[in-house]
């Protein structure tokens, strides 16, 4: 497991749930596969859209391999240990809302653009029946073009909501 961390000052006996949230706090990163990701919680309807959407996902993106992150669901997937990390049914972001927000194009599918503090940015569909978020890492600070890998999956499961 790759990690930076921050070392904590004195030592601190913690369980396990305890423990990634002090790395998470701390400033940790991780390109482990098994790496936690949190899991959606949709609607049974947009649930369905991310089963089918699952189903139709790329084997690899940008020459990364699918590694999918820990716990396996049908909602979560990845490519590259953790370089490129999809969820399926998260909520619509409130930068939805502000009419300066940054969007992107990618082979028929819009994309929210939020940039992230010290990490890669993330990327959200817009105008569709389910939310879809892409998050890359720093590697892909100014390259979107791993989104053109999911145009075709997301067009096929995800309705637009037009």
């Amino acid at each position: 497991m790759t990690s930076s961390c921050r070392r904590l000052p004195h030592p601190v006996l913690l369980g396990t749930s305890a423990v990634l949230v002090v790395l998470a706090a701390a400033g940790c990163s991780s390109t482990d596969p098994s790496a936690s990701v949190t899991v959606p919680t949709p609607s049974s309807e947009a649930a369905a859209y991310c089963r089918a959407l699952h189903k139709e996902l790329p084997r690899s993106v940008a020459g990364l391999e699918r590694s999918d992150p820990a716990p396996r669901s049908d909602l979560t997937a990845g490519w590259g240990d953790g370089a490129i990390v999809l969820r399926c049914g998260v909520t619509r972001p409130a930068k939805m809302d502000d009419a300066q927000s940054k969007a992107a194009e990618a082979d028929g599918v819009n994309w929210l653009l939020e940039q992230r503090e010290g990490d890669g940015p993330r990327f959200t569909t817009t105008l569709r029946k389910a939310y879809v978020e892409v998050t890359l890492s720093e590697a892909y600070a100014h390259d979107a073009t791993p989104l053109a890998a999911f145009a075709p999956a997301v067009k096929k499961t995800v309705p637009s909501s037009l």
